[in-house]
């Protein structure tokens, strides 16, 4: 018998029991039956933040502004990152200016930052852009294989 993970759904954060040797199949959400583990950073907003940081899967957030250009010349690293991590590691995007409380509560200081949070917990932090192999070595610290 398969070990099942609980993983948030990227979509609507409901919590999906799903087999570990299926996360690399496009599981669908029971809920929503969007798929809950996409290839690309999703979106994350200060009402779904408490569901999306539970579950089995590491959850990386890149808290970012539209206005900051070392954001802005990150997001395609990030994006290539969450295609290698999927099934191991969850990526989200958080705007700091549309999420200013969740920001502010997350005592984000710098942009970008990335927060690496597990089982509910942030694990984490990193301020400042980094390119795809600085960014992969530094979760390999972290325990994301």
């Amino acid at each position: 018998m398969t070990e099942s993970l609980i993983v948030p759904c990227a979509h609507c954060a409901s919590l999906n029991r799903i087999p570990a040797d299926r996360l690399h199949d496009a599981p669908r959400c029971g809920r929503c039956k969007a798929e809950a583990l996409p290839k690309t950073p999703f979106d994350l907003h200060h009402s779904q933040f408490a569901n999306q940081i539970k579950g089995d899967l590491p959850l990386l957030v890149d808290v970012w502004a539209s206005w900051c250009g070392p954001c802005r010349s990150f997001a395609p690293t990030f994006a290539q990152a969450a295609s290698q991590l999927q099934g191991r590691c969850r990526l989200a995007k958080l705007d700091s200016e549309a999420n200013a409380q969740l920001s502010t509560q997350l005592g984000i200081r710098s942009i970008p930052s990335l927060i690496l949070f597990r089982n509910g917990r942030e694990v984490a932090r990193q301020s400042g852009a980094m390119p795809l192999p600085q960014l992969m070595a530094w979760l390999g610290q972290q325990g994301v294989k």
